[in-house]
């Protein structure tokens, strides 16, 4: 199954808020994943296919190992602009 990973500064607030956001994206697209949320500062040690940040968290992710694509937002629970930015990826990923 597909591993989703919301991320922010402190893990909790907008990474869950941005969560919800794409757990609708996905249910109107129908594609199932698990989905979670984190910091920054924990993105290195999970496992991830897809992560969604901020745009303001772009220049951290430089200095962060990760193995998967990155997509970062400029309005975490823009919905519109989630499933324009995530749909492309999960083409990529052969899920759509």
């Amino acid at each position: 199954m597909l591993n989703i990973l919301t991320v922010c500064g402190a893990g909790l607030g907008s990474s869950f808020a941005c969560q919800m956001s794409v757990e609708a994206v996905l249910k109107e697209l129908g594609v199932e994943a698990k989905l979670d949320h984190t910091d920054i500062s924990s993105v290195s040690g999970q496992k991830a296919d897809i992560i969604l940040s901020g745009k303001n968290f772009e220049k951290q992710f430089e200095r962060i190992t990760y193995n998967c694509p990155a997509i970062f937002l400029n309005r975490l629970v823009d919905k519109n602009e989630i499933r324009e930015k995530l749909t492309p990826v999960l083409k990529e990923l052969g899920v759509l």
